[in-house]
C-alpha cells in the first residue's frame, strides 16, 4: 500500500482487526519513510459493477460518491455514522448481488430513496429534490402531497 503522505510503496501494517460488522477488515499502517500512520480498509467486491448514465457514458460505480450524497442527505439528522456506513453497504451489497454487471444511475436512485424513505423522511425528501431535479416550489408540495397520500 502505497503512503498517501509520501507516495513510498512498502508501508507496514501494525494492527489488523475487523470492522463494519465483518463486512470490512480495518488495518493501521505506517510508514517507514516518514512515519506517517493511516488508516486502510478492505471490502469484499463480489462483481464489477459498471453504472450507465442517463447520458449513456459508462463509468465504474463510486462507493465513495453513493456514501456521500447519503451523508448530504441525511446531513444535520439524528443518523449515526455507523448507520449511514451500514445502509450504504447494504446498497452496494444489494447492487453485486441482484443487479446485472451494468445499472442504470436510474435503479441506484431509486434504491437510495427508498432505502431514505424508511430511515428518515427530511433525508427522502432532501435526496428526492436533488434526483428529481425540483425545479420550483410546486414540484416540493406535488412530492409532498404524494408523500402523504403513502
Amino acid at each position: 500500500m502505497r503512503c498517501p503522505f509520501c507516495g513510498r510503496d512498502d508501508t507496514q501494517v501494525k494492527d489488523s482487526r475487523p470492522a463494519e460488522e465483518g463486512a470490512a477488515i480495518r488495518r493501521r499502517r505506517s510508514c517507514p519513510g516518514c512515519g506517517a500512520r493511516f488508516t486502510t480498509f478492505e471490502r469484499v467486491q463480489l462483481r464489477e459493477i459498471t453504472v450507465v448514465k442517463t447520458d449513456g457514458r459508462r463509468v465504474p460505480f463510486d462507493r465513495e460518491k453513493l456514501a456521500r450524497s447519503i451523508r448530504v442527505a441525511l446531513r444535520k439528522r439524528p443518523v449515526e455514522e455507523d448507520r449511514i456506513e451500514r445502509i450504504v453497504n447494504g446498497i452496494q451489497r444489494k447492487l453485486e448481488t441482484e443487479a446485472e454487471s451494468e445499472v442504470t444511475s436510474r435503479q441506484i436512485g431509486e434504491i437510495v430513496m427508498d432505502t431514505l424513505k424508511g430511515v428518515d423522511e427530511v433525508a427522502y425528501v432532501r435526496f428526492a429534490s436533488v434526483y428529481r431535479n425540483f425545479a420550483e416550489a410546486r414540484d416540493f408540495r406535488e412530492f409532498l402531497g404524494a408523500l402523504k397520500k403513502d
